[in-house]
């Protein structure tokens, strides 16, 4: 006889978020998103930032209503706020005006528990998670370290089944989340902790390889899981065993894959350059870049994860640099690796003028976004145009975090190939001081 199949703790079923906008198509954030989650295990959201997962978390907790799709909460549909569902932050998202024990008791409180067992229930989870004798501190006497912990108590003080993580450890720093990943994951292993799953979302793939079960890959605009990765290690995992390196290697590959990167990135329509995001990453670590694949030993060509760790860069980081560079041909990704191309290695031995001249040359040839404001900016009188024109412009095909992150990718890059000036006082492009203008 089959043994039975236990209810999901958690099931999401064609999700959709999508924001409408007055007189254009919506802007879809969340597409077709399903996710399955069980007692005694840990997941990941993996992906770019603008994937959706933020959003996704929630929808998860309740705190937002998807567009289309279901929500399940131990077999019930999910109509509001879920029960025994508790979130951390990012941002620690302390009152600074509560001691430690406060800020914990704070959701005890608002449950309308007395102060007695609270304060019973505060003090032995600011034990477990290492902050004993801090509880009458304020957070602005704690590390930030400290004061993660401190939200983290509060999540777990109210017992809840599901904790939540919104990229709980990226504003710290990397000894600082070290400690404190190996911490939750030593709690998790021994059973201390007070919950039955963790669903957490991040963009550093190590993170989720060290402490996750199951990683849910994220494409993006709109954010869909373009892939679900076991991960078969036991506890605790060594990051240098070779199986270990080899499924960040393979995760790496995922994540740079083309179905991964912004589906109209690198091509745009010819006669819509406003349906191309860009990623707002300066001339300065574009050049960067390129000077050291060129050197040894990449010698032109390098595989990224160790490539992200020479640099102490995250995924999330260095793959908008990589894309970036294949936009404008400089480099070319493909598998997890990245190489130079011809005009990349001519841009690294070139002197400073040539080298915006090469930039220039790409931007006109692979930037829609560029010869279109130098267009409108040599048919003028005045050669002036505001930025508000070209940002409302892309707000009409993309969200506004987008709209704002490509504009401003526009303005650096053109300036510093000197296509166009930009005033920033003024918000104005102009051709002032531009050769060939007029």
């Amino acid at each position: 006889m089959d043994a039975p199949v236990s209810t999901p703790l958690l099931r999401v079923a064609g999700c959709r978020q999508a924001y409408h906008k007055d007189s254009n198509a919506d802007v879809v954030v969340l597409d077709d998103v399903d996710l399955t989650l069980q007692e005694g295990e840990i997941v990941a959201l993996l992906g770019r930032s603008g994937s959706g997962k933020s959003t996704l978390l929630r929808i998860v907790s309740g705190l937002l209503r998807p567009t289309a799709g279901e929500v399940t909460w131990r077999g019930r549909p999910l109509a509001g706020p879920a029960p025994g569902v508790a979130m951390v932050f990012q941002s620690f998202a302390l009152f600074p005006w509560l001691t430690v024990q406060e800020n914990v008791e704070i959701g005890l409180e608002a449950m309308g528990m007395g102060r007695a067992e609270r304060e019973e229930l505060s003090e032995d989870v600011i034990d477990l998670i290492g902050l004993g004798g801090y509880d009458s501190a304020y957070p602005k006497e704690l590390s930030g370290g400290m004061r993660q912990r401190v939200g983290l108590a509060r999540a777990l003080v109210v017992h809840p089944d599901l904790l939540l993580m919104d990229e709980p450890f990226s504003a710290l720093d990397v000894l600082t989340a070290e400690t404190l990943r190996t911490d939750l994951i030593d709690l998790w292993i021994e059973h201390k902790l007070p919950i039955k799953s963790i669903l957490m979302v991040t963009h550093n793939i190590e993170e989720a390889v060290l402490m996750c079960d199951r990683i849910l890959v994220f494409s993006s605009s709109p954010g869909r899981v373009q892939q679900e990765i076991a991960v078969p290690f036991p506890y605790p995992r060594n990051r240098m065993d070779p199986a270990f390196r080899e499924l960040v290697d393979d995760i790496y590959e995922v994540m740079t894959s083309r179905s991964l990167t912004r589906p109209t990135l690198p091509v745009a329509p010819a006669d819509v350059p406003f349906t191309q995001p860009l990623h707002n990453v300066s001339t300065n670590l574009l050049a960067g870049l390129m000077e050291t694949m060129a050197a040894p030993p990449y010698n032109g060509r390098a595989d990224l994860p160790p490539l992200a760790a020479a640099l102490q860069l995250e995924a999330d980081e260095l793959l908008p640099l990589g894309e970036t560079l294949a936009l404008l041909r400089f480099a070319e990704l493909e598998e997890g690796d990245i190489r130079l191309t011809e005009t990349g290695r001519r841009f690294v031995e070139a002197d400073t003028d040539e080298r915006k001249r090469l930039f220039a040359d790409a931007l006109r040839a692979h930037v829609k976004l560029i010869p279109a404001i130098r267009r409108t900016l040599d048919e003028r009188w005045n050669h002036r145009a505001s930025a508000l024109r070209f940002r409302e412009e892309l707000e009409d095909h993309m969200s506004p975090d987008y709209a704002e992150e490509t504009l401003l990718a526009a303005i650096g890059w053109g300036r510093y190939a000197e296509v166009f000036s930009f005033d920033e006082e003024a918000q104005q492009f102009d051709l002032e001081d531009i050769e060939g203008a007029g």
